[in-house]
């Protein structure tokens, strides 16, 4: 299976570029409450993600995509906690574009 084979076979409407953060992007407490409340950070503030290496979660860290749904700029590890969040392949992500 290629690349391009699974970009068309899961359901989406946006195909977002990633991109180094124009700033330093700091997460909104309302992402921190959600991420706490699904087990994903500890009461310390430190990310906990099932599968994500600490090297790409330093990485991820330093990413953000302009949002399609919000119509901003957000960090990625917003984007990759939201619900809209399908995949992530060769520097893309793929967007439901569901309203939140």
């Amino acid at each position: 299976m290629t690349k391009m084979k699974i970009m068309s076979e899961l359901p989406h409407k946006y195909e977002v570029t990633i991109k180094a953060a124009s700033t330093s992007n700091k997460l909104s407490d309302q992402t921190k409450e959600e991420l706490k409340a699904s087990g994903m950070m500890d009461d310390k503030g430190k990310l906990k993600l099932k599968g994500v290496s600490p090297k790409m979660l330093k990485k991820m860290k330093e990413e953000a995509v302009d949002c399609p749904v919000l119509k901003k700029e957000v960090p990625f590890i917003q984007c990759f906690v939201c619900s809209n969040f399908q995949s992530r392949i060769t520097g893309k992500v793929l967007c439901k574009g569901d309203p939140l």
